[in-house]
């Protein structure tokens, strides 16, 4: 019998927001301006040419506005947070968590846009870029060590490749950022 608060008494109970440090994608806000800035070109792009032609009338503006709003919607970044036992993407009106220490399943998705996909054992998905836990060492580090944890449960039934593929490629970009910095690069 489910208890009251609808939880499941043979899983553990979500943790809180903040029990410990989080880690955040240290490049969403850069790429948030990029967002904005690329919507603000493009309506100010759109009204000088219609200024110019003596063609803008309101709903000609408010047309362009649309127009520079959803690419905004196209561009924006999701938020990426991880803390211990979760990871969470946040988008403009949606957040989607998952339990990163009950994962079940970690798919690499290939395609035009590459997704690393994360599902839990409470049902919960999670889609974000891989290149974001490249870019970011402490969310990589933290669902990583989590994984593990899910790993030696016996709870992540697929995706070891996926996440062993991933572990590979970060530490090959962070070898080539140290050789970067170092000078080590040059030929």
């Amino acid at each position: 019998m489910k208890p009251p608060d609808g939880t499941r008494p043979d899983l553990p109970r979500l943790p809180e927001r903040h029990p410990g440090p989080t880690a955040y994608d240290r490049q969403w806000t850069r790429q948030l301006h990029g967002a904005l800035g690329s919507a603000a070109v493009l309506l100010a792009g759109l009204i000088l040419v219609d200024w110019a032609a003596a063609t803008l009338s309101p709903w000609r503006g408010a047309l362009w506005l649309t127009l520079a709003v959803l690419l905004f919607l196209v561009l924006c970044p999701p938020r990426v947070a991880a803390g211990t036992g979760w990871l969470e993407t946040r988008f403009l009106l949606r957040t989607h968590r998952v339990r990163t220490d009950l994962l079940v399943s970690v798919r690499c998705c290939d395609g035009i846009a590459q997704r690393l996909v994360l599902r839990d054992a409470l049902g919960a998905r999670v889609e974000l870029d891989p290149r974001v836990l490249v870019a970011n060492p402490d969310l990589w580090r933290r669902l990583d060590e989590d994984a593990h944890r899910a790993r030696s449960a016996g709870a992540l039934l697929c995706g070891r490749t996926a996440l062993d593929r991933l572990g590979r490629r970060i530490d090959c970009e962070t070898a080539l950022a140290v050789f970067r910095v170092s000078g080590l690069d040059d030929p």
